[in-house]
């Protein structure tokens, strides 16, 4: 858990510090206040781009120096990561002063959110689907990122040179391929391996108060090559398309809604988010089992959004698996059955302790 959190220059927040006393923060205040800032901030101690998935120099204080800094207290483990204004686009990290990746704080911690733009996560494009299933895989796989980031760079490389196929080096494209077979085989072993665990634990919960869903790997017609000889054979059908068709990067999570029988894309708004609580509640367990520790959970506006009913029996779920989360609201009366938790008030970027 974050037993200490700082932000420097971050959004609207010149200078903030939190120090959470018990399991649940609680965040409340007006809209644009820097509510979901502060989620934001705790999003970035993990690998990736965040909950917003901004540039980097967008997370910078408009009237700031051009510069920001957040840093943790996880285990006794000092986590800092940020930038400076010479290079607003490139990430530093350092790990108990060290300087490190972003793939290496996920050894350290493991982050998962839920916010309103999730909303229409099953609606969207497969690519943001992707993304979420990977941040899944993320919290019980930390080298996924490591493989991730591996992948996309040989991907980039290979498709580079298809651009100029006719000159490009036959021998560097073979090199290239073999590299996104390895790291490919890799994410799509994380992924199923993270989707039939889920599925595992789906089977034993019932679809009340939130809906059961099943999820399943949208992969690409079974071929009996290797990734690295399909790619091979496809050079002159990706150049021409400028970009690469076939690999991991090509699948998508596909998310039915047991009780009814039908995808998540066809279900109501509210439905959609039901799944994705159950998902999300059930992940946060596994990685609990697996890691000895459930990850910290950023919830966005997410109690706002569920009758009273759900809204409680979602606290009583979270307050039975231990994790540490951050919640935000306009009005505290949406916590009213919470008792034990750290409360702010925040007003334009400030924060302020509150009783209740």
């Amino acid at each position: 858990m974050i037993g200490r959190l700082t932000l420097s220059d971050f959004r609207n927040h010149a200078d903030a510090l939190i120090v959470p006393d018990h399991a649940f923060i609680l965040l409340t205040g007006e809209n644009g206040a820097g509510k979901t800032n502060i989620l934001e901030a705790v999003s970035m101690l993990a690998p990736g781009r965040g909950l917003r998935g901004a540039a980097l120099r967008d997370m910078a204080k408009q009237d700031g120096m051009g510069g920001f800094g957040i840093a943790a207290e996880v285990d006794g483990v000092m986590l800092g990561t940020g930038i400076v204004a010479d290079t607003p686009d490139r990430r530093q990290v350092r790990i108990g002063g060290v300087a490190s990746s972003a793939n290496a704080l996920a050894d350290h911690l493991s982050i998962m959110w839920l916010t309103p733009a999730m909303d229409r996560l099953f609606m969207d494009s497969p690519g943001g689907r992707r993304r979420f299933l990977d941040r899944l895989t993320l919290a019980l796989h930390p080298s996924h990122a490591a493989h991730s980031a591996r992948y996309e760079a040989a991907m980039r490389a290979r498709n580079r040179l298809l651009g100029d196929l006719r000159n490009a080096d036959p021998l560097w494209l073979d090199a290239l391929e073999a590299q996104m077979e390895e790291h490919g085989a890799a994410l799509a072993a994380g992924r199923t391996d993270l989707i039939t665990r889920l599925n595992t634990l789906l089977v034993d919960q019932s679809d009340a108060p939130f809906a059961r869903p099943s999820l399943a790997l949208q992969t690409e017609e079974e071929s009996h090559d290797s990734l690295a000889r399909r790619l091979s054979r496809e050079r002159r059908r990706d150049a021409a398309a400028g970009r690469t068709l076939s690999g991991p990067h090509r699948q998508d999570l596909a998310v039915t809604h047991v009780a009814k029988g039908q995808a998540a894309a066809l279900c109501s708004t509210g439905e959609q988010k039901a799944l994705l609580l159950s998902i999300l509640l059930v992940h946060a367990a596994l990685v609990a089992a697996s890691r000895g520790q459930p990850p910290v959970l950023l919830l966005d506006e997410v109690a706002a959004h569920l009758d009273p009913l759900r809204r409680s029996a979602l606290f009583d779920r979270l307050r039975g698996m231990g994790a540490q989360v951050w919640m935000t609201g306009t009005e505290s009366a949406l916590f009213q059955d919470i008792d034990a938790a750290t409360r702010l008030s925040i007003t334009a970027g400030q924060l302020f302790r509150s009783a209740s």
